[in-house]
């Protein structure tokens, strides 16, 4: 006859192996090591965006944040009691002094985009998007929630790894590639499960009215003058076309957050990601915003896809030695 020692071992037996196996697929999701590929990518399309973003705020920086500008430093105290909603716009009132300091901020954005200093540069630029966005409320919509929280993540990986100038200078002196590191893996794994976030919170949020249900909202968008850059007049005589772009969207945007992270079904909602992202952009006039976006779904993308896809520092150096 069985003890019930021997009892309690078996029956413990699949728990063991379950709570092992839960542990192991556990550590590989969050820590595995993986390569800078994919972070180095994101960085200089991030950088891109954020850089011509702020330029455009350049444009008419003291119209907009100066002493008497549009937003006053009185507006934002009123929607944000809180210390923590700082801005170093709040130091300056000079207009000079303030486009002195929005150059410098320029200067560091392009220098992370290169990936010089990335290490440092990331964090500067990760805290000068926040400084931006609290200072400019009142102006802000997704772009700079999107773009935010893009350079917060990248701040944490090596995203300087790949594609960078401090790679190729580590190349020079022999230091090899961009090594596979588990902070890597844990900057893209923030970035999937917040994209995964923004998309199922942006379809409940459809969920709560009428006109995504009934498939009419894609009309109501493309009709309003206040986003439209693009005449789509001529949908409202194909009702069945902007039913099917309505629910289409409100579907893809409820299926991502299961969908993504099977091998299987990854591509087809990537794929679909483009002409969302890209038709929202042109219709809409919010191009920036459907290509941050973009960029995001970069994440879901495999590190060794890129690595065949761009070309790697060695690469350049011998392309460039060729040229010579």
């Amino acid at each position: 006859m069985k003890t019930d020692l021997e009892d309690t071992v078996i029956q413990s037996g699949p728990l063991t192996a379950f709570i092992h196996s839960w542990s192991r697929d556990w550590n590989q999701f969050w820590f595995r090591p993986e390569a800078p590929n994919t972070l180095g990518a994101m960085r200089i399309f991030v950088g891109l965006i954020v850089l011509y973003t702020h330029f455009t705020w350049g444009l008419e920086l003291s119209t907009f944040l100066g002493a008497d500008g549009l937003l006053p430093l009185e507006y934002r105290s009123l929607l944000f009691e809180s210390p923590f909603a700082w801005s170093h716009f709040d130091w300056f009132s000079n207009n000079q002094l303030l486009m002195a300091v929005h150059i410098l901020g320029l200067l560091m954005i392009a220098m992370f985009t290169l990936g010089i200093w990335t290490n440092w540069t990331s964090v500067f630029t990760a805290l000068l998007i926040i400084s931006y966005a609290n200072r400019g409320t009142g102006a802000l919509f997704g772009l700079d929630q999107v773009s935010s929280f893009l350079c917060i993540y990248l701040a944490i990986g090596n995203c300087g790894g790949a594609y960078s100038i401090d790679q190729w200078i580590a190349k020079r002196r022999g230091a090899g590639q961009g090594r596979s590191c588990t902070r890597n893996r844990i900057a893209i794994r923030l970035i999937q499960i917040h994209m995964c976030a923004v998309y199922l919170f942006a379809a409940i949020g459809k969920l709560q009215g009428t006109t995504w249900l009934n498939g009419e909202a894609v009309w109501g968008t493309l009709a309003s003058y206040e986003y439209q850059s693009i005449d789509m007049s001529w949908i409202a005589n194909h009702m069945w076309l902007v039913a099917i772009l309505t629910l289409g969207t409100l579907a893809w945007e409820l299926a991502y957050p299961a969908l993504i992270w099977l091998k299987l079904t990854r591509p087809i909602m990537l794929l679909f990601s483009i002409p969302i992202h890209l038709g929202i952009g042109a219709c809409m006039g919010m191009l920036s915003f459907g290509l941050v976006m973009l960029v995001g779904n970069l994440a879901f993308v495999d590190p060794s896809w890129l690595n065949k896809l761009l070309p790697s520092s060695a690469e350049l150096e011998l392309l460039s030695e060729d040229m010579r």
